[in-house]
């Protein structure tokens, strides 16, 4: 398996080389011709990509400290504060105005924030805002100058197979570049955040890499690097990013306000059964709607199948809660659906998750 998916990283880099300029090509000393490199696209993307040092107190959690008699025998305060220092990774997405994406976990609860370019250069940042049921965050570098973005690739479009690179600082070494596959989409069910739509891949990341890119051969950011799954805390191929197109309305949602609010339609889900949905493979069953809700007004119904938000596909319940839930109070989505075997259109605008009218609390997935 090690001499196989070299073979065939070389084999799609040859096959990329007519239409892409990210790869390149060295000599072969033995041969006389050439053997392909990824090093032109390396050096292309990772100025973007930054280390992030922080420092700040965050609050100990543990129930012994919320126990009055425990506070009392010991002479402890309510709260028990420990300074934290810790590095993490972070992509410039806004060279003109110095935003960088980054995990929330990176920054959560710290007071200084310093950024460290591929060149060494190093900046003070601060927090515009963050997201903690995305573990999204967005800095802002101060004064920012001579800095290089990296493109928004789109999520949406990568399939399991595409081959990626993920940039990032694992611990604290520096600036480091692995590769790897889209192993799957649409991971789900990890318990780290609230809104979960994880691309997993094999490309080595490891403690230190989060907030740090995910990056297609074309050179775009495609994933912010977020997770492990690992018995020992290290790599073992098996790692999270948060898609782009997730982070991105995060970000403009934060930049606009400061903060995200979610709005719901009123309905709940629950992932599509082959088994009963016969012929399908993919989508999004409601489950339940609620009583002069939008999705009631938009005319959805209980059992029908939502297959498309905004002509993008729907894989999973999850998915759809993600799309509505990161939509704009006020926005319409358009939604395509099946109503017993027939396809159908429905337009349906967000509400305000404080509007009581359209509340809905279901055991499964709940759109908000």
């Amino acid at each position: 398996m090690n001499a196989v998916r070299p073979l065939l990283l070389a084999m799609l880099v040859l096959t990329l080389t007519a239409s892409q300029p990210a790869a390149g090509q060295i000599p072969d000393m033995k041969t006389g011709g050439s053997v392909p490199t990824l090093a032109p696209l390396v050096r292309r993307v990772t100025p973007a990509v930054v280390n992030i040092s922080v420092h700040g107190r965050v609050r100990e959690d543990n129930p012994l400290y919320r126990d009055p008699l425990f506070r009392e025998f010991f002479d402890v305060p309510r709260q028990i504060e420990k300074e934290v220092n810790a590095t993490g990774s972070g992509v410039i997405v806004d060279a003109e105005r110095g935003y960088v994406l980054t995990n929330n976990h990176v920054v959560e609860g710290t007071s200084v924030v310093q950024i460290t370019t591929k060149d060494g250069r190093q900046f003070s940042a601060k927090v515009i805002g963050r997201d903690p049921p995305t573990d999204v965050a967005v800095l802002q570098i101060q004064n920012p100058a001579g800095l290089k973005a990296l493109p928004f690739g789109d999520s949406d479009a990568l399939d399991v197979g595409d081959f990626v690179l993920a940039i990032g600082n694992p611990f604290g070494l520096g600036q480091t570049v692995t590769s790897g596959l889209v192993s799957a989409l649409g991971r789900t069910g990890l318990g780290k955040q609230g809104y979960e739509d994880f691309i997993q891949t094999d490309a080595a990341i490891n403690p230190g890499n989060s907030g740090g890119a995910l990056v297609s051969l074309r050179g775009e950011l495609v994933g912010i690097n977020s997770a492990i799954i690992s018995p020992a805390g290290g790599n073992v191929g098996i790692g999270f990013a948060i898609p782009v197109n997730m982070a991105r309305k995060v970000m403009e949602q934060i930049i606009a306000s400061g903060r995200v609010e979610r709005g719901r339609i009123g309905v709940s889900l629950k992932d599509l059964h082959p088994s009963v949905n016969k012929g399908l493979n993919q989508g999004a069953v409601i489950a339940e709607i609620a009583a002069d809700s939008p999705a009631e007004r938009a005319g959805l119904r209980k059992g029908d199948v939502v297959t498309a938000a905004d002509e993008r596909p729907i894989r999973t319940a999850a998915q759809l809660r993600n799309t509505i839930g990161l939509a704009r109070v006020g926005e319409e989505v358009r939604l395509t659906l099946l109503r017993n075997g027939a396809p159908l259109t429905a337009t349906v605008r967000v509400a305000p998750a404080t509007q009581s009218s359209g509340a809905l609390e279901a055991p499964q997935r709940l759109v908000r």
